[in-house]
């Protein structure tokens, strides 16, 4: 169960410091993420304790990364289509059974858990949908000005298509994305390490941009953590899960209809 203290010990004044104040204690307010005698677990491995639950969800993410980065599962005659839209697709269904399936299978028969504690849930849904409204109404003239580019716009182009397949391509890709690393592997290393584990959550999401624009590569560090901080603040990986449809459909559509073929 996810708690916040929005008082944070003390009872702001009346008045509109007052609802400052107490917007700010809420905004600010640490969910808990107690762990449970299972996520405290330990194996021994050649001399070394390691939680059992956080050490396999590093395995199995990195493990599954990795797998995908290969390509290995995608018929060749997907691969030569690169970035069209009918390889970004097949690539998103393929995630769905790497990102989302695999680390849902090792939650509920290996973890023995509910999916829930790993961000599958609605969660604080007011403070979700507020901070995605605002996320996509700043990110907006960001995206429309990197679209302009010429190496960000090579990228994203060619995978354009109807605006309603290019959404739908982008959630079937981006759910299971955000499920692996900001909700199975940053909840699960939340109950292990405290805070630090949205950090190193990040790590993997991070790796996972290499091919993509420089600039984008650049900042993904920072956009990861402000996805993972809204997880965090809000127990559910929805709120991260519909800026980042919006922003990835965005710069394909911004990028085809700036620089046509």
């Amino acid at each position: 169960m996810v708690t916040v203290d929005s008082t944070r010990g003390f009872e702001p004044a009346a008045g509109p410091r007052g609802r400052l104040a107490r917007f700010r204690a809420a905004f600010v307010g640490a969910p808990a993420y107690p762990g449970t005698p299972e996520d405290a677990r330990t194996v021994r491995v050649m001399g070394l304790d390691l939680p059992l639950r956080a050490t396999t969800a590093i395995f199995v993410a990195t493990f599954v990364e990795l797998f995908d980065y290969s390509r290995t599962a995608i018929p060749r005659p997907i691969l030569d289509l690169n970035l069209e839209a009918g390889a970004i697709r097949y690539q998103a269904l393929e995630r769905v059974i790497l990102f989302g399936l695999v680390p849902l299978l090792v939650v509920l028969f290996a973890f023995r858990d509910r999916a829930g504690r790993y961000g599958l849930r609605v969660g604080d849904w007011r403070w979700g949908l507020g901070m995605s409204l605002v996320g996509m109404a700043l990110m907006t003239p960001v995206v429309l000005l990197l679209a302009q580019d010429p190496g960000f716009a090579a990228f994203y182009a060619p995978s354009t298509a109807r605006p309603a397949d290019v959404a739908l391509t982008a959630a079937i890709d981006l759910a299971p994305s955000e499920f692996i690393f900001r909700g199975f592997l940053m909840f699960t290393l939340l109950r292990a390490m405290g805070p630090l584990g949205m950090v190193v959550a990040q790590l993997p999401f991070v790796f996972s941009h290499l091919n993509k624009p420089e600039i984008e590569l650049l900042s993904t560090l920072f956009g990861g953590l402000v996805y993972g901080w809204v997880n965090w603040r809000t127990g559910s990986i929805l709120w991260s899960i519909l800026p980042h449809v919006y922003i990835v459909t965005l710069a394909i559509l911004a990028s085809a209809a700036l620089h046509p073929a």
